[in-house]
């Protein structure tokens, strides 16, 4: 019974804080949240509404946002993607310069916003979890929705963070004396959640907008823990599945529109005619740049007649100096309709893990089957690539042009290979080996001593 109320009481706040600032995600009829914990736990619809919720602030606020302050602008920044013009003192400016400090405020808000989203995840959790209104269908979509969204966030926060505390509950008495985890504890904490997402998400998206996480999402985001732990036989395995119940996108122009049978999954806009954030941080049409563009390293990594160059990049020029910037997303607000979506994961992803796991499992013809499948695609002329050395640089290369301003690929995949010092060192003035993972906020550490110690360098 306490547990009961104390979940339904968790339910409750998050529902007051979602309907006071959340968009129309979706179309989700408002609730009454005025009412009881218990009517709540009897109104999937309420639920459903918390769930949309977690995705609009993933979209608009927090790690995954097309917006300033997410990851695709702020490690691209961090890394050798883009370049800083702002006159003005901007949050990305700390990010460019590599003078990160553990008060700076998006580093503390990164990190309180993806904290905050696992809690709301936590709180469906619990309360679905221990109600009794709820068919066997509805209790299993939530959950697998809850936990998928617990192991993503959580996944993020170690790749940003190293160690951090992996939260389970609602519990604020235990919550503010957690204590970080071994990186090891944390890969099979994401692997267990993800899972048992796995076993509880319908096969596909059933609004066939890719728009809520399925099997093959969870599958995607396993395929890459995998990868990243360097579990090769279960990286190659995953994303075989997920490849095989998936459709290839075969025209470059078309990938990033929101009917791409590519994409896994994306947020859709918050309202009809606003399109993709993304776009709206990243396109700019006066020179010089008003504050961020592609690095020239970016564009020279780009082979002759690529047509990712052509498509999902803009030249801007004032007739004697030329800048770049990402046009993944080409159509901003007030266009009329909602023409793209923003992607948070799609198939390419797939093929170059794959191709990744094959390469150091020693299967060259199936590493480079798959690297071709990107390349071809691009226009380009099928890999020479054949020793585990060649393919393994091949696929990085690949991962650059591909990826490059979506959700920090680079700096992960740079992190992960051991590429980071010697990239950014020539790049980066005073790039340090510490600087490989992010400060643990200092209001954090002061609040919760168990945190401690700060991560070295900071």
């Amino acid at each position: 019974m306490k547990h009961s109320i104390k979940s339904m009481t968790a339910l409750l706040l998050l529902l007051l804080l979602c309907f006071t600032s959340c968009e129309d995600f979706v179309e989700v009829d408002t609730p009454n949240y005025l009412l009881s914990g218990e009517t709540i736990f009897s109104d999937s619809k309420t639920v459903e509404a918390a769930m949309v919720n977690i995705y609009a602030q993933l979209r608009n606020n927090v790690l995954l946002t097309g917006d300033t302050q997410g990851l695709s602008n702020l490690l691209g920044q961090y890394t050798d993607e883009l370049d800083y013009y702002s006159s003005n003192s901007l949050p990305e400016e700390a990010f460019y310069n590599n003078a990160l400090l553990a008060s700076n405020p998006t580093i503390e808000e990164l990190w309180n916003g993806s904290y905050n989203q696992i809690y709301a995840a936590n709180a469906i959790l619990e309360g679905v979890g221990g109600s009794s209104f709820f068919t066997p269908e509805e209790k299993g979509l939530f959950i697998g929705e809850a936990k998928f969204i617990r192991g993503l966030i959580h996944f993020y926060l170690m790749q940003l963070y190293g160690e951090i505390p992996y939260i389970t509950n609602t519990d604020y008495n235990e919550n503010k004396t957690v204590k970080r985890e071994p990186l090891e504890s944390l890969y099979i904490k994401i692997s267990t959640d993800l899972k048992e997402a796995i076993n509880l998400l319908p096969e596909t998206d059933p609004s066939g907008e890719h728009v809520r996480p399925d099997k093959r999402t969870a599958k995607a985001l396993l395929a890459r823990m995998y990868l990243y732990a360097k579990n090769w036989t279960e990286a190659e395995q995953w994303a075989s599945d997920v490849i095989g119940s998936s459709q290839w996108e075969t025209a470059v122009e078309n990938v990033f529109l929101k009917e791409s049978p590519s994409t896994l999954w994306q947020f859709q806009p918050g309202f009809e005619g606003t399109n993709t954030l993304e776009a709206r941080t990243f396109i700019f049409e006066t020179t010089p740049p008003p504050a961020r563009a592609v690095t020239t390293g970016l564009i020279d990594a780009f082979e002759t007649d690529d047509a990712r160059k052509i498509n999902w990049l803009r030249e801007v020029t004032d007739g004697t100096h030329t800048w770049y910037h990402p046009h993944k997303y080409k159509q901003q607000a007030g266009d009329g309709s909602n023409v793209e979506y923003s992607i948070v994961m799609r198939l390419a992803e797939q093929y170059l893990i794959r191709a990744e796991a094959r390469a150091n499992l020693g299967n060259a013809i199936g590493a480079q089957d798959d690297i071709n499948k990107i390349r071809q695609r691009a226009g380009l002329n099928a890999t020479t690539a054949s020793t585990t050395a060649e393919l393994l640089e091949a696929i990085l290369n690949e991962r650059r042009v591909e990826f490059f301003t979506e959700h920090g690929h680079r700096f992960f995949d740079l992190k992960r290979t051991t590429m980071l010092n010697t990239t950014l060192e020539s790049v980066k003035p005073g790039w340090e080996n510490t600087d490989r993972v992010f400060p643990i906020p200092e209001k954090e550490l002061l609040v919760n001593p168990n945190l401690l110690p700060q991560n070295p360098g900071y």
